[in-house]
């Protein structure tokens, strides 16, 4: 059985949890680390923009007026508000047996950890490849609208977000479950090019997104779903987890990053 590290982090911002995570995905890929996944969330709230995603999709004024950071993200896809959710990311070097493959069949090993996560939670969703009318609205400016290939639905809403980042050898994704809360928030703070398109946005969003407190009704606790998670993937993956944290080689990496790219407004805006 594969030894992997667990790492449960208290809410951060999303300038630190992106450094972090590309921190992490460093060592894992030189094997300095074993594969790891890690469980946090956000505090304040962020906007978190796909890596090649243009800065013009923001609404930077609405956005500060709520008082929420927005971040770019090392992995692609498009925009995502992290609020009230429990967020997971995994490192792993390519030739781990459970990224192994293309993105697709990655996604599709990994969406079973999510799924069994799920079920041990009490909520049965689905993963499947996206349909036809999915493909031709990829590139809508939300994450939530429409679901990538072997993401996360519940009959037919998408429940998860994942993206997925390859470099140096390493494999990242990372992704958002939303508790509860507005699922539709994220329209406020994005642009669009007149008050009709912005109505029918949040209107779509909410016929095709939810969140577990909608699927459930009843909310969960961050934490209780953090250990359904963790069983999760231990039992679809064939892995077991050691608590662990991120090392000081990890932390003084992601501080370099977060000075040199998450938290310079420069480099997030550079698209």
């Amino acid at each position: 059985m594969d030894i992997w590290r667990l790492i449960i982090n208290s809410p951060n911002s999303g300038a630190w949890n992106m450094a972090l995570d590309e921190a992490i995905l460093e060592n894992v890929a030189t094997k300095r680390q074993p594969p790891t996944m890690r469980l946090y969330d956000w505090h304040p709230y962020a906007l978190s923009l796909g890596h090649a995603q243009p800065f013009a999709d923001v609404n930077l004024e609405t956005l500060n007026s709520q008082g929420w950071d927005v971040v770019r993200r090392p992995t692609g896809g498009r925009a995502i508000l992290h609020a009230d959710e429990l967020t997971y990311s995994i490192s792993a070097h390519e030739d781990d047996s459970h990224v192994s493959g293309n993105v697709l069949e990655s996604y599709r090993l990994l969406s079973s950890g999510l799924l069994k996560g799920l079920e041990i939670a009490g909520i049965v969703a689905d993963s499947k490849p996206k349909n036809q009318q999915e493909k031709n609205l990829a590139f809508n400016p939300v994450c939530f609208q429409y679901p990538s290939d072997y993401e996360i639905t519940f009959q037919g809403k998408k429940l998860i977000g994942s993206a997925q980042a390859r470099r140096n050898h390493g494999v990242l994704q990372h992704g958002a479950i939303p508790l509860f809360g507005d699922i539709t928030r994220i329209v406020a703070v994005l642009s669009f090019p007149d008050e009709q398109t912005q109505i029918d946005a949040r209107q779509l969003l909410a016929k095709r997104a939810t969140n577990i407190e909608q699927v459930l009704n009843k909310n969960l606790s961050w934490f209780f779903l953090a250990e359904c998670m963790q069983k999760g993937f231990e039992q679809a993956l064939g892995i077991q987890f050691v608590l662990g944290n991120a090392s000081a080689e990890e932390k003084q990496r992601a501080h370099q990053l977060l000075h040199e790219k998450y938290a310079n407004p420069e480099w997030t805006q550079r698209i």
